[in-house]
């Protein structure tokens, strides 16, 4: 049973960090962010430093390893904000 919880967090963990993916490539080459808001961007990478801290503290590979790769798109998003807006 614990291979299939596992599965089922790695796969989670891969479908929403790679969903991020497409939006941060977008920003980068087109230099434009002027459509991101920086107030979602900053509660966004909260919570997903947050969820990081949470899989952490329970030991949680899944959770660590994907909030940690979100986390590190959303703070190149946050620089690509201030550095394009």
């Amino acid at each position: 049973m614990s291979f299939a919880i596992d599965l089922l967090g790695y796969s989670a963990a891969v479908l929403t960090t790679l969903a991020f993916v497409p939006q941060v490539v977008k920003t980068w080459r087109s230099k434009s962010a002027h459509d991101l808001s920086g107030l979602t961007l900053g509660a966004f990478s909260l919570g997903v430093f947050l969820w990081f801290v949470y899989g952490v503290a329970l030991g949680a590979a899944p959770i660590i390893a994907a909030n940690a790769t979100t986390f590190i798109l959303s703070l190149a998003l946050v620089v690509l904000k201030v550095r394009h807006s």
